[in-house]
Formats: C-alpha cells, structure tokens, sequence
C-alpha cells in the first residue's frame, strides 16, 4: 500500500504566532513531526502543505517534499482539513503519482512515541479499515455516561441518552477522544467527501506524550515536556 504522508503547516498562526517553525528545544516545532515521519519505514513519500515561504524553507531543509506552496483560498484559519488533504492527492495525481492512503500528521502534537506511525499504518492495513486515529482515554469525569447535555425543557439528560446514571466509576464503559497526532485515511474516502467513512480503527496513543499547541500554554506545556523528557 502506497501512504502519504502529509503535514499540515499554514502561517498565520494566531495562538501560537509563527509557532510551526518557532523553535522548541533547540529546534524547530516542524521537525519534530517531520522527523518521526522521515524515520517511518511505511510512509511511501512525506510532504509538506503549506503557503507560507518560511515554513517551505524550513521544510526543505529537514529533507521533507515540498510539491507546491498552498494556494490561499486553502489556507484560512478557518480551511477544514479535508480540502487540504485532497488538493495534495489531486497534485501528486497529476504528477502520476498515486497513492492509497494518506496519513495526516500535524505539527501541533509534536511528541509521538519512536515507531508509532508504523504501529498505525500496520493496523490499518490489517483491518482493511476506511481510517484510523490516535486517540487517549476519556478520563472518568468527563466520560459521555457521566456528562450532560440541556434538554428543550431546561433539564439535563444524559449525553449518552441512557436513562439511568451509572453510579460506580468501575462500571464505565471506555470512551476514547482524538489526541490529533495522527489520522490516516484510504484515498478512495477522502476523495468521497469525508475524513473517517464507515469503518474507524484507533490506536491508543501514550498520554505522556500529549501536547496539542494553540495557545501560549500549550507552548509552555510543549517546553516543559522537552525539558523533562516527558516527565509531568
């Protein structure tokens, strides 16, 4: 299976301002992601999206694909993710260049554990899935069985819709949340209009490694993870 690798990195960062090259820990906050993509032994090729000059230069220089500088009716703050995605296969396909899959990693979770991206693509392919992504366990408190939504009444009702509340915390159900480090998508759904289709596999990511940056707290966050290696 041919999988492309595939990371997002606009300009104009408004939280984090020019955070996709800012440096953390002695480098740029790109490289750690391009880094952990370049050391995948699944990854057919490994590009950059971006319509920034800095950010391309920056790309370049970590030895990552660069195929074109993201035309700016891509690179809103407000652009979904799956136009991006697509503008990039539609790309390499002129090229003749054609892939099964692509797995989306974004620079704003830039901590994976060493072979993680190879565990997913492996279990990908394995299950034949439509997509995957990392994902952390809910904690307990913020559990959909233990959470509440308003009704049209000015009630709260279970979010999951169950009538009774389960009482014991050992008797939740595991939920699980996208931790953003990584998606991956056959090409044949993404071109289809979505990002999951019917079939979505996980894997469970390490919660030692979770940082996703958009504020200047998540950044500090980010730093003290570098510092101690991990250690919270």
């Amino acid at each position: 299976m041919r999988i492309l690798g595939l990371i997002p990195a606009r300009g104009g960062s408004k939280g984090v301002p020019g955070k996709n090259i800012k440096i953390l820990g002695g480098k740029s906050l790109l490289s750690y992601t391009a880094e952990a993509a370049l050391e995948s032994r699944l990854l057919s090729k490994v590009a950059l999206s971006t319509d920034d000059v800095g950010i391309a230069a920056e790309g370049k220089r970590l030895g990552i694909d660069l195929p074109f500088l993201r035309p700016d009716d891509l690179a809103g703050d407000k652009t979904p993710t799956l136009p991006v995605i697509n503008h990039a296969l539609a790309y390499y396909a002129e090229q003749g260049d054609e892939f099964d899959a692509v797995c989306l990693l974004q620079p704003t979770s830039p901590f994976r554990p060493s072979g993680f991206i190879d565990r997913a693509i492996s279990k990908f392919i394995e299950l034949d899935a439509d997509s995957l992504v990392s994902v952390l366990e809910v904690p307990d408190h913020l559990n959909p069985h233990w959470t509440f939504l308003p009704n049209e009444n000015g009630f709260l009702q279970i979010a999951t819709g169950d009538i009774e509340l389960i009482t014991r915390r050992q008797e939740l159900p595991v939920a699980y949340f996208r931790d953003g480090s990584l998606y991956l998508t056959k090409s044949s759904i993404l071109r289809s209009g979505s990002l999951y289709g019917k079939s979505l596999s996980y894997l469970v990511n390490d919660p030692n490694y979770y940082v996703n940056i958009d504020t200047l707290d998540d950044w500090e966050r980010a730093e003290k993870w570098v510092e101690n290696i991990g250690d919270f």
